[in-house]
């Protein structure tokens, strides 16, 4: 849900906070005074395309911030977040966004710099707004199949998930076999350049591990002096008269003479004597390592031309030596299939019709319970559309499925199955079912979005949903229809309504009202949330468009006494 809005220095827009609240919030205000111009900002919030022209004139940059709280339904941005690293505390998320005069775009989730495309990502999830423009997406049938797949994505995920491991299964081999049955010139280039990498790596007899090993063999040689003397004089500190292991074993001694007449010194007395025998272990390794050290300047040589051939190596093939031994053993692979093409293509292909086999078994299912949803949604659209005095019209959703001409298989897999989804409709009896483009008015498309978003609301988890004069061009019962679906849609949602039609901002449990006014010689935009008088006047500004007028104002009491009345019956 969204709970608070702040916008500085946007279009005409100073500096103002909305705070919002769960339920139906509406907008109103005369055209031009910023109500677009809101919507506008959450746009970019949610990851939209902006622009310098944003930004106030005057100032240096234009900033929008939201803050939103999350329920349990938003598992989903959990896990986003923590792919990004991105820290959510208090089950609240912020979106922050800034355009400067000089087109840059800074983006922060909770505080965090994100890409564009990541504050998308979260934008999209948290935000969905429709506008009589964005009822156009309706009218694309590539979209079709994901609404139906929205209608129940719990039913269908297990399916869609295995079914997407074996479609990219089967993609990746099929760009393989094409791979290998490209070009016989380019197969053949690449064949001689293979075989020239394995010749250079092979011949340079390369062990595991072995440039770690030498660089510490370097290291060792190139410090020998330093190491040396080190030793040294460790051991001549330990060994000798007057030296360590001497002073020690005094010590031990005069505690090994008093040890029978107290139990302290006597457990201290044999502390002392097994430090003293470690210790003296110690020197005596100290001095075999350094016995056992010479210096070979020819070694050192060849430690550095060595590793000076690993390094040249490395450059071409790997970071490592392991790396390049990796290397190796793919290419070695590949040559083995290029020398080898035909059997390697039989085996792709038998792999190919294998996976494709599978595939499709998982297509087919995901068909035949696509085809039981669309059923059930047909039937609720129906029920919808009647609600929306639009009962006449018959809604239907059509499958089709492609053969695969590239392969000759008898259906083509695409990343959805093999369904390819339409919406198609009837606005008149006796009218043939088409295209919902070639049928649809403006008004009949935004009550058609109207019925989907009612049903797909719950399905799709988004924290608010925004119309922004979606109830253009309609009145009458059909406006007071719409308002009730808009109402319906937001005790599933937090809904968020630019609206002209009285009958919709009667229906809120919020009205917030947008004027602009002067200040300091500059146009500035406000916002205030009405009280019950406050309401009863904007309806009655909105109902005649001129002065108020006792009948004015007893028609929008009445009309929110009826919209009351409705809502304490839903």
């Amino acid at each position: 849900m969204l709970t608070e809005l702040s916008i500085q220095d946007f279009a005409i827009i100073d500096e103002i906070s909305i705070t919002f609240d769960e339920g139906l919030t509406v907008l109103t205000g005369e055209t031009g005074a910023g109500k677009s111009i809101i919507i506008d900002a959450l746009k970019l919030l949610a990851g939209g395309r902006g622009s310098v022209e944003y930004v106030r004139h005057g100032t240096n940059k234009a900033q929008m911030e939201g803050l939103f709280t999350l329920d349990d339904n938003h598992g989903t941005l959990y896990d986003i977040a923590d792919q990004y690293g991105i820290d959510i505390q208090d089950n609240m998320m912020v979106l922050n966004r800034v355009i400067t005069s000089g087109g840059k775009s800074i983006c922060r989730v909770n505080g965090k710099l994100v890409t564009l495309a990541i504050l998308r990502e979260f934008g999209k999830r948290l935000i969905d707004i429709h506008s009589q423009h964005e009822t156009q997406s309706l009218m694309e049938p590539d979209n079709h199949i994901r609404l139906l797949d929205m209608y129940s994505e719990n039913q269908l995920t297990p399916t869609k998930h295995e079914y997407a491991r074996l479609y990219e299964k089967l993609s990746s081999l099929q760009s393989r076999y094409k791979e290998l049955s490209a070009n016989e010139q380019e197969m053949s280039q690449r064949l001689d350049l293979l075989q020239f990498q394995q010749n250079e790596i092979k011949q340079a007899n390369l062990v595991p591990d072995e440039d770690i090993q030498l660089e510490e063999e370097r290291s060792q040689l190139a410090n020998f002096e330093r190491i040396y003397n080190g030793l040294l004089d460790a051991y001549n500190a330990l060994y000798g008269e007057e030296r360590g292991t001497e002073w020690l074993n005094t010590a031990s001694q005069a505690l090994q003479n008093s040890k029978d007449y107290d139990t302290f010194i006597a457990e201290k007395a044999e502390e002392l004597s097994n430090h003293y025998f470690l210790v003296e272990e110690l020197m005596y390794d100290i001095r075999n390592y350094a016995d056992s050290l010479h210096y070979d300047p020819e070694r050192l040589n060849e430690v550095e031309s060595r590793l000076n051939e690993i390094d040249r190596l490395k450059k071409k093939y790997g970071s490592s030596v392991n790396d390049i031994l990796e290397y190796l053993a793919h290419i070695e692979e590949e040559i083995e299939q290029l020398t080898d093409k035909d059997t390697h293509l039989a085996k792709l292909e038998e792999q190919i019709r294998e996976t494709y086999q599978d595939a499709y078994l998982e297509a087919k299912e995901l068909h035949d319970l696509r085809q039981k949803l669309a059923q059930s949604l047909t039937t609720q659209i129906h029920e919808e559309l009647a609600d929306l005095y639009l009962e006449k019209t018959y809604f239907s959703i059509a499958f089709e499925v492609k053969p695969d001409t590239e392969s000759g298989n008898d259906v083509k897999l695409h990343q959805n199955g093999f369904d390819y989804v339409q919406f198609l409709i009837s606005a008149n009896p006796g009218e043939p079912l088409k295209q919902l483009h070639k049928v649809a008015s403006g008004g009949e498309l935004s009550r058609m979005m109207l019925a989907l978003k009612k049903l797909f609301a719950k399905h799709q988890g988004v924290t608010s949903v925004i119309f922004d004069e979606v109830d253009t061009g309609v009145s009458g019962r059909v406006a007071q229809a719409i308002a009730e679906k808009i109402y319906q849609i937001s005790r599933q949602s937090q809904v968020l309504c630019i609206t002209h039609l009285p009958q919709v901002a009667a229906m809120a449990d919020i009205h917030k009202l947008i004027e602009k006014h002067e200040k300091d010689d500059r146009t500035a935009t406000v916002v205030d949330e009405l009280n019950e008088y406050g309401k009863m006047d904007e309806l009655s500004r909105m109902i005649t468009g001129t002065e108020l007028t006792e009948t004015t104002k007893e028609h929008a009491k009445e009309m929110l006494e009826l919209a009351s009345k409705y809502k304490r019956k839903n």
